[in-house]
């Protein structure tokens, strides 16, 4: 059966999913911009989280029976998720359900890894009766079609099917790294490999697990219940479920594909770090990014606040306000001051003689008068002081930010003595 030329099926089959999105985890490699939140609550894009992307996803894919797994710091993520994800009707059998860590299975454990996360939640992934259930990560940005993914399942007459695609050597340290012989089932996994086997065609890369896995429902449960008995597990679908499965099971692996043109680029990012989500964001102000945020066929969803248009003011010798080659977004102020490839999120204030290039400005930043940033991450709430230099003197940047192995300044309110606390 081709499901790529039978939506009717795919349809058929994405009414009859569950797709559960991992949203517990802390971010470390993030450092200080997840100290008062979780790794999928970031802003992302200059007006979205994280979290929208898997979420649009499911809607755009017709999957609208969804529960989002919280654990770390989860406030600011289940807000956003009550504010602006609400609008599914229960009485169709829609909807978007918070499942925070809750000790349901054992009372003196909160979820101890991706495996234990949806185990702990079986009583209720039952109540729902699905024929499959597709488990996401809840920390990446892409567009995805999961139908065709879960037809493929259904016609490999798969157990598990895993998202995959090609990425360079380095990424794949940080991945489960697939092997796959030519009908594509999974010959062997090893997650985060030191020496990942490349691709013979593409020896520059290996194929990552994307963290995208659809089961058969009943599979999911023989399974967890199977790992959760074990002493000797860390109960994670990539470290612990998926070797141990490997040889008794049928799994496959999926080849990620874009939304949209097959001609355009494959889009995925990580962004569990502060240079790849800087860089991330930075992407987007080009002409032409490989993310495609005006795609009227597969919009993101979100929640956003009701807020004025940006605004431009003074067209002075000394002082000019204007945004060159920048995305600003709704309630910017730019008085007097220079943008410059640089994405400002919602309700940032820059005021008269300040440059602002190559920088990520995230919501509700002030900064003063005279400054100068540049290639800066500056994180929610700060407020920059007048004659503020940020990027500029690498020494002065050490002594007070955190840098990255890139050299990204990233700025916390924290670290200006700020003591905000702020998601």
């Amino acid at each position: 059966m081709n499901s790529a030329v039978n939506p009717r099926f795919v349809s058929r089959l994405t009414r009859q999913t569950l797709a559960l999105i991992l949203a517990g985890g802390r971010g470390h490699r993030l450092g200080p911009l997840t100290a008062w939140r979780a790794e999928p609550a970031l802003p992302f894009g200059g007006k979205f989280r994280i979290i929208d992307f898997p979420l649009s996803n499911c809607i755009n894919s017709g999957i609208r029976q969804i529960g989002v797994l919280t654990q770390y710091k989860s406030h600011s993520l289940i807000r956003h998720i009550q504010k602006g994800w609400g609008f599914l009707r229960g009485e169709f059998g829609e909807f978007v359900e918070l499942l925070p860590a809750q000790q349901r299975v054992n009372e003196t454990s909160w979820y101890q890894g991706t495996a234990d996360a949806v185990y702990q939640n079986l009583d209720i992934i039952r109540s729902h009766r699905p024929e499959y259930v597709v488990v996401l990560a809840g920390d990446q940005i892409y567009k995805m079609d999961y139908g065709p993914m879960i037809a493929y399942h259904l016609e490999k007459g798969a157990d598990m099917t895993i998202g995959c695609l090609p990425v360079p050597l380095d990424i794949a340290r940080q991945c489960g790294v697939l092997k796959l012989n030519d009908n594509a089932q999974v010959l062997a996994f090893t997650e985060k490999p030191n020496d990942p086997e490349f691709l013979t065609d593409q020896p520059e890369h290996a194929l990552a697990s994307m963290g995208i896995y659809v089961f058969s429902t009943q599979f999911l449960f023989d399974i967890l219940f199977e790992d959760a008995q074990r002493t000797d597990s860390s109960h994670d679908f990539g470290r612990d479920v998926i070797p141990h499965i490997l040889p008794k099971a049928s799994l496959y692996g999926y080849l990620f594909k874009n939304t949209g043109s097959s001609e355009q680029k494959v889009y995925w990012r990580d962004v569990g770090t502060v240079d790849n989500y800087w860089s991330a964001n930075i992407e987007l102000v080009g002409v032409n990014p490989e993310l495609n945020m005006y795609d009227s066929q597969w919009p993101i969803w979100t929640y956003q606040e009701q807020l004025p248009p940006a605004k431009f003011v003074f067209n002075l010798p000394e002082k000019q306000g204007i945004a060159i080659s920048s995305m600003v977004s709704g309630g910017c102020f730019i008085s007097g001051a220079k943008i410059h490839r640089s994405l400002l999120f919602s309700n940032v204030w820059v005021k008269e003689k300040s440059v602002v290039e190559d920088s990520v400005i995230l919501p509700d930043v002030q900064i003063g008068e005279n400054c100068h940033i540049r290639r800066a991450l500056i994180d929610r709430r700060c407020h920059i002081p007048a004659y503020t230099n940020i990027g500029i003197d690498p020494v002065a940047d050490a002594a007070r930010f955190h840098v990255s192995e890139s050299g990204v300044v990233l700025v916390t309110a924290e670290m200006l003595g700020q003591k905000q606390h702020v998601a």
